[in-house]
């Protein structure tokens, strides 16, 4: 997943750790509700990973050049890597990967295939669109993990370049046709409201991670902390469609 230059820092990311987020996993891990909630949160990001790397194999396909085809490659090698250490590390907790990454499959299956672009453009604003919103979704999470899990989402979330290379690739489509702007607009916020619909619909729908979101096992939120949360992300969405060009 991407890790943009401006996506949105949470809020106490600069506060001093306390809690669940000051200790280690061993801790941490002795509260049933949290483990329940980390082990959710891994199967969403590893599912979320293997997706990525699907559709960045299929976007390869829709590449105009041989070198677009082979960095886009490139990036989906990083992606599968990223889902390997995830199913290594639900293993490592005694969770068995499969049935982690299923109660989230149908909502991120549902995504793809209620997004599916029609061409080359349209794959790149996808994957920097909704991969950026996931990002910046994770990275708020992960300033309330412990120490350890916090560590490995933030690792997995490491850029591996499809950024820069949609916003280059983007830009430069929109300078030679300019019409094209207004069509990928309106495709980008689509984008955004469908992620946007099918994260709501994962929190609500698994106790433990929504729990976890409005101040039961992570300490610090609480409901209007999670509304201030999708603003930030709203906003940071708002900033990286300005780098592509597109009016948010």
């Amino acid at each position: 997943m991407e890790t943009p230059d401006n996506a949105t820092t949470p809020a106490s990311a600069a506060e001093e750790p306390t809690g669940i987020a000051a200790q280690n996993w061993d801790t941490a891990a002795a509260e049933p509700q949290y483990r329940a909630a980390v082990v959710d949160l891994l199967g969403a990001l590893a599912y979320g990973e293997l997706a990525a790397f699907e559709r960045l194999a299929e976007d390869a396909k829709l590449a105009p050049t041989l070198a677009d085809k082979a960095a886009l490659a490139k990036m989906a090698a990083a992606e599968f890597h990223h889902f390997e250490r995830l199913n290594d590390r639900l293993r490592a907790i005694d969770a068995e990967p499969t049935d982690a990454m299923e109660p989230f499959a149908k909502a991120l299956d549902d995504f793809h295939r209620l997004t599916a672009p029609s061409d080359w453009l349209e794959g790149l604003v996808k994957a920097y669109v909704g991969d950026s919103i996931a990002s910046d979704f994770y990275r708020e999470v992960a300033a309330r993990l412990d120490i350890d899990t916090r560590a490995l989402v933030l690792a997995v979330l490491d850029d591996t370049g499809h950024g820069n290379f949609a916003v280059e690739k983007v830009r430069a489509a929109i300078e030679a046709e300019p019409r094209v702007g207004g069509r990928l607009a309106l495709w980008a916020r689509r984008l955004m409201g469908e992620a946007l619909s099918q994260a709501q619909r994962v929190v609500a729908e698994r106790d433990a991670l929504s729990t976890m979101l409005v101040g039961g096992v992570a300490d610090g939120f609480d409901l209007a902390e999670v509304g201030r949360m999708f603003s930030r992300i709203t906003e940071a969405h708002t900033k990286r469609m300005a780098a592509l060009g597109l009016a948010a």
